[in-house]
C-alpha cells in the first residue's frame, strides 16, 4: 500500500458500523488547461512505464513535440496544451533521454520505476472503526452535552479549533467547494452525501479525467482514506453521526489513487489539479505525497520531470483562484535540515536507502511553491509524534490526531474520528488528518471573503492562527524519554507550527 502521508497516510481509524517551497523557476504561463487526447503508438522492446514530458506551451512546440514523442515509440494519453504537460506511455527504455533532446522539451522523465499494471496518502498506523458499543455511549454523551450531531462528544478536534462555535455563526457557503484529491469518496455516506458536487467530482487515475457518475468512488471499501477526509472538512450537521469543520460547503472527490497498489502517481495528481481548476474550486485538499519518490531530487532527470508537471499543474490551479493545502508527512523529517535518510523510495519496485537534502529534493506537492504545507498536533496543542515540521517549511497546523495525547472524550482516542465508506465511523491520525482541517477553515475563509485569492487565503490562514511557541522542554513525543524533534523559532513563527494552529471561529469572525 502507498504511502498517504506517513508518507501520506497519517491515520488511524476505528470503524463505526452505524446504519446511516523552493520557489521552482520552470513553470510557463496558462490560462485554460482542457486536455487533448491522441493516440500514436509505435512498438518498442522493454516494459512500458508512464513518463510526463513538459514543454513549451506555443502550439508549434506542443506538435512538434508530439511527433518526436510518436518517432520515440511513445503513446499519448492526454496533453495538456495550456501548462504544457503531455502523459505518456512507451516501452521504449530510451525514451526519456530521447525527448529531452527534442527542441522545445523543458524536462522528461518516467513518473514510476515499475511497468504498468492493471495506482502515496499520509495516515499513521491502520484504521480504528466505531464499534456499535462505542457509538452508543458516544452518542449518549453527546446528547447529555447538547452536541447537535451524535458522535459530536468525541470530536475533540473541532472544539480545538473552535469549529463547533463557528457552524452557529457561519457553517460556509454553498457557493464554496473543496476538492479532496485522494483515494475517493463514498459519496454515499449519509454524513456526506447532502453536500457533495458530484459536477466536479472526477477519477483521474492514469492521467486523463472519467467524469462517469461513481468513477470518483474508492475501488475498495479498504480504500478509506478520502473519504475520511471527505468527512473532516465538510460532514453536514444533520442529526446523523460526525460534524465537519465547514459542514455547510460542498466536498468533491478527485480520485487519483491506483485500483490495485494505491499509489498516487504524478500524472494522476497533474489531472487533478487541472480538473480542479477547471471546474471551480476553491480550495484543494492533497493528503498524500506523489508516488513513487518520497523525496524528488532536482539531479535526478526523472525526478526532476515530476517535479515540473506536478508544479505546473499545482500553480495553474492558484492562477485560476485554487488554494492547494497539503500535508507535511509522517516521517517526523525535519524539512529544514539537510540531511534526511529516504529508506522508503521508490515505494513501487525495490527501494534503496538514499541521504537527500529537502532544499534539493522536494515531498511533492507539500514543498511546491503556494501551497499551505500543514503540520499535525494532538489534543494538548502539541505537535504529534509522527509529525514533519521544519522552520520556513511549515505554514500552519492543525489537528491530526496522537494517540499518545489522550483526550477527556468517551472513547479516550487521541485521534480524529470521521466517516468511513459503507455508512461506517472510524479513527485516524496523521498529517493526512490535519490538512482537511485547515482545508475546511480555509473553506470558511472563502466563504466570508468571497473575492480573496489564494495568496489572500494563506495570509488570513497564517494571521488568525493560534501559536503555541516552541516547547520549552525538549520534545519527547512518545514519552520514551528521547528527544524527538528540536523546534526551531519563536512565539510568533517557528518549525513545529509555523504561523500556528488554525482557528475556524477567528475565521467566520
Amino acid at each position: 500500500m502507498a504511502h498517504l502521508r506517513s508518507r501520506r497516510r497519517l491515520a488511524l481509524a476505528v470503524p463505526v458500523v452505524l446504519s446511516l517551497t523552493a520557489s521552482l523557476g520552470f513553470l510557463p504561463g496558462a490560462a485554460s488547461a482542457a486536455p487533448r487526447t491522441a493516440a500514436t503508438a509505435q512498438t518498442a522492446e522493454g516494459p512500458e512505464l508512464a513518463y510526463v514530458v513538459n514543454a513549451k506551451t506555443d502550439r508549434h512546440t506542443i506538435a512538434t513535440v508530439q511527433q518526436a514523442i510518436a518517432e520515440a515509440g511513445g503513446t499519448i494519453v492526454v496533453t495538456y496544451d495550456r501548462i504544457g504537460v503531455i502523459v505518456v506511455h512507451s516501452a521504449n527504455p530510451d525514451f526519456a533521454k530521447t525527448l529531452r533532446t527534442v527542441p522545445g522539451v523543458q524536462s522528461a522523465g518516467a513518473t514510476r520505476t515499475a511497468p504498468l499494471t492493471a495506482a502515496g496518502t499520509t495516515d499513521e498506523g491502520a484504521a480504528q472503526y466505531l464499534t456499535k458499543e462505542e457509538a452508543a455511549k458516544i452518542t449518549s454523551a453527546s446528547a447529555t452535552a447538547g452536541d447537535s450531531e451524535p458522535l459530536e462528544a468525541d470530536q475533540w478536534d473541532l472544539r480545538a479549533i473552535g469549529a463547533d462555535k463557528a457552524a452557529k455563526i457561519n457553517p460556509g457557503s454553498r457557493n464554496v467547494t473543496v476538492a479532496v484529491i485522494d483515494t475517493g469518496v463514498d459519496d454515499t455516506h449519509p454524513d456526506l452525501a447532502p453536500n457533495f458536487s458530484a459536477s466536479q467530482s472526477a477519477n483521474c487515475v492514469g492521467g486523463k479525467a472519467d467524469t462517469s457518475y461513481g468513477a470518483w468512488r474508492p475501488a475498495k471499501p479498504e480504500h478509506y482514506h478520502g473519504t475520511h477526509v471527505a468527512g473532516e472538512i465538510a460532514a453536514a450537521r444533520n442529526g446523523i453521526g460526525v460534524a465537519g469543520v465547514a459542514p455547510n460547503v460542498k466536498v468533491s472527490a478527485i480520485k487519483v489513487a491506483d485500483p490495485v497498489n494505491e499509489l498516487f502517481y504524478p500524472e494522476s495528481v497533474v489531472c487533478a489539479f487541472v480538473f480542479a481548476a477547471d471546474h471551480g474550486v476553491a480550495v484543494t485538499n492533497n493528503s498524500y505525497y506523489v508516488d513513487p519518490w518520497l523525496y524528488n531530487c532536482m539531479d535526478d532527470p526523472d525526478q526532476r520531470a515530476i517535479v515540473d508537471a506536478v508544479n505546473r499543474a499545482q500553480l495553474y490551479a492558484q492562477r485560476k483562484g485554487t488554494l492547494n493545502v497539503a500535508s507535511a508527512g509522517n516521517s517526523n523529517d525535519d524539512l529544514d535540515s539537510h540531511s534526511l535518510t529516504d529508506a522508503s523510495s521508490p515505494d513501487d519496485s525495490t527501494a534503496v536507502t538514499r541521504t537527500v537534502d529537502p532544499h534539493e529534493c522536494f515531498d511533492v506537492p507539500t514543498q511546491l511553491p503556494g501551497v499551505v504545507t500543514v503540520s499535525a498536533t494532538g489534543v494538548t496543542n502539541a505537535k504529534s509524534y509522527y509529525s514533519s515540521y521544519g522552520d520556513g517549511v511549515i505554514d500552519v497546523a492543525a489537528p491530526g490526531g496522537d494517540k499518545y495525547q489522550i483526550p477527556d472524550t468517551p472513547s479516550k482516542n487521541g485521534r480524529i474520528l470521521s466517516t468511513m465508506p459503507n455508512n461506517q465511523y472510524g479513527f485516524l491520525q496523521g498529517t493526512s488528518m490535519a490538512s482537511p482541517h485547515v482545508a475546511g477553515v480555509a473553506a470558511l475563509l472563502k466563504s466570508a471573503h468571497p473575492w480573496a485569492t489564494p495568496v489572500q487565503l494563506q495570509a488570513l490562514l497564517k494571521a488568525e492562527a493560534d501559536n503555541p511557541g516552541c516547547p520549552t522542554a525538549p520534545y519527547d513525543g512518545n514519552g520514551d524519554g528521547v528527544v524527538d524533534a528540536t523546534c526551531v523559532g519563536g512565539k510568533r513563527v517557528n518549525g513545529f507550527y509555523g504561523f500556528g494552529i488554525v482557528n475556524a471561529l477567528r475565521a467566520v469572525k
